[in-house]
């Protein structure tokens, strides 16, 4: 069950008409919170994202099944039942709430690491394209302003830097 503050904020997304994506994107952020808090674990950075927007579509953000094509179909089809399920009063079964959460708990924490984490984005942006990237570079460089532009630029020559 998601926080209700995580809800809230959700809410406040769809409201200023954000994409539902962004709306989803506060119920991942939890829960790489409770990995790295140790609430539970995951198996991969990919997992704790599933789970996360898995939990969005439950609580009624109207995030559409992966394309065909983007992924399995035994994702597509969880998906559309997440979907489903959104709004319903049915009652959560105890001994599989606790079977999933004790299975979590066994699972490694590193996962949520900020190591793991850019990696999970460089691995996603290099499916996407050098197109997207350079998309998303081009409005990265708009909305940062000229300070984030004199850092973003010094941080880059460090990274040029011979090492001594």
């Amino acid at each position: 069950m998601p926080k209700k503050s995580t809800i809230e904020r959700a809410r406040q997304d769809a409201q200023q008409g954000k994409s539902a994506s962004t709306q989803a994107g506060e119920f991942v952020r939890e829960e790489i919170h409770h990995v790295r808090e140790g609430v539970h674990g995951a198996r991969s950075t990919q997992q704790a994202i599933a789970i996360g927007l898995s939990k969005a579509r439950r609580a009624g953000v109207k995030l559409p099944p992966p394309r065909k094509g983007k992924s399995t179909e035994a994702i597509r089809r969880q998906a559309r039942r997440d979907l489903a399920k959104a709004g319903s009063r049915r009652k959560i079964s105890r001994k599989r709430s606790r079977a999933t959460l004790g299975a979590l708990r066994r699972e490694s924490h590193g996962t949520a690491s900020h190591r793991q984490l850019a990696a999970q984005a460089r691995s996603s942006a290099r499916r996407r394209g050098p197109a997207a990237r350079h998309r998303a570079s081009l409005k990265g460089v708009h909305t940062k302003g000229p300070l984030g532009l004199r850092r973003a630029a010094r941080k880059a020559a460090e990274t040029r830097r011979k090492p001594k």
